[in-house]
């Protein structure tokens, strides 16, 4: 067993074990909050450039399943849990998560108090860390200080496709959507397919000229890593595209989509990671338990007189979702394709396919 320590930009060194592959990684230290999904998460773009703390005490007691991987390959720069189960138990488990983790080449540390540094990050926000098993905490210590922030980075061009693709589980479907892909999660196009809808992926930079050149019925922006002010490209082309074809936002989209309506955003203390979020939609005080994962939200303070907030954020008030009064646009903060869970807000696709139904 070999000792691995992870180092935080203020200072603090915690002490653990050493798992998956050898060395050191450095990004801005997030928690989860969600009991399942490990592997989701461990899948999901939305996580590159970040170390992820998971707060449930044990991670890979139920194994590793291929089919419910959200991409084809691991994004956070390293894993921080406070216990890594020998062994997992489950029907579809394929494999332990140590394999796994070591096949990934992922970074990885356990045995330590995972809910003392959660507790740090809620009390001082989230900061730079490293995890190292080749260096001194005070030789991590002095090449985290010159490394480059995790705000200044467009992580989006680190996840985004590098080409248009279709996704073939629905090819022939009622529906053409164009999801213009920021770090897509693969639950979102298997939501759009058993609802009848065929789907082309385009890299998120894609100009509106060549999205409406495949005459879509509905288009789709979607999650990803990153701050969304420095993703001026995709805000601009979001606005040629408003008004065209309906037009449906998820996290990041949510964001992007805000700005080309005139909003603001900024950089959240500790973020909404986890699958526990209450969010309250506006015309009708429903409540509804969320997944989200996010560090930056939306001042919509200067949103355009045509659009309007649909949700919040019930524990901090936050905006979760946006929509428009005459143009088929609306948007929301958190994962409703949400894999594993909760599936309480799964009837917003519904939702989408219903405005390009019914749109002229």
């Amino acid at each position: 067993m070999k000792t691995a320590y992870l180092v935080l930009s203020d200072g603090s060194i915690y002490e653990g074990t050493a798992h998956g592959a050898r060395g050191h990684a450095t990004g801005e230290v997030v928690f989860n909050t969600s009991m399942t999904g490990y592997q989701e998460m461990l899948t999901d773009p939305s996580y590159a450039g970040q170390l992820l703390l998971l707060t449930y005490p044990m991670i890979g007691n139920y194994g590793i399943d291929t089919t419910i991987e959200e991409s084809d390959t691991i994004h956070p720069k390293g894993l921080i849990v406070r216990e890594i189960a020998s062994f997992g138990s489950h029907v579809r488990s394929e494999q332990e998560i140590n394999l796994f983790l070591k096949e990934q080449n992922l970074i990885a540390i356990d045995g330590l108090d995972t809910r003392a540094i959660t507790r740090r990050l809620r009390e001082n926000g989230v900061m730079a860390g490293t995890i190292t098993s080749d260096e001194t905490p005070e030789d991590a210590l002095k090449r985290l200080q010159t490394t480059e922030t995790y705000e200044t980075t467009n992580w989006v061009s680190h996840v985004t496709s590098r080409k248009t693709y279709t996704w073939d589980e629905n090819e022939h479907g009622e529906f053409h959507v164009v999801v213009l892909d920021s770090g897509v999660k693969r639950n979102i196009m298997r939501s759009l397919a058993t609802r009848g809808c065929s789907i082309t992926i385009m890299p998120s930079h894609s100009t509106a000229e060549a999205v409406l050149a495949l005459r879509p019925d509905g288009i789709v922006l979607s999650p990803g890593p990153g701050n969304p002010s420095l993703l001026d490209v995709q805000v601009e082309q979001a606005k040629f595209l408003i008004g065209k074809k309906p037009i449906f936002g998820i996290c990041l989209g949510h964001q992007i989509l805000a700005r080309a309506l005139g909003a603001d955003t900024f950089k959240l203390p500790f973020g909404h990671r986890g699958g526990n979020h209450p969010v309250k939609e506006l015309s009708t005080n429903k409540v509804v338990i969320t997944a989200q994962n996010h560090g930056y939200a939306v001042n919509a303070d200067s949103l355009d007189s045509n659009a309007f907030v649909s949700h919040v954020n019930v524990n901090d008030n936050t905006v979760e979702g946006i929509a428009m009064k005459t143009d088929p646009l609306f948007t929301i903060q958190f994962h409703s394709e949400a894999s594993p869970g909760p599936l309480d807000s799964m009837s917003i696709f519904d939702q989408f396919v219903e405005m390009m139904r019914t749109h002229d």
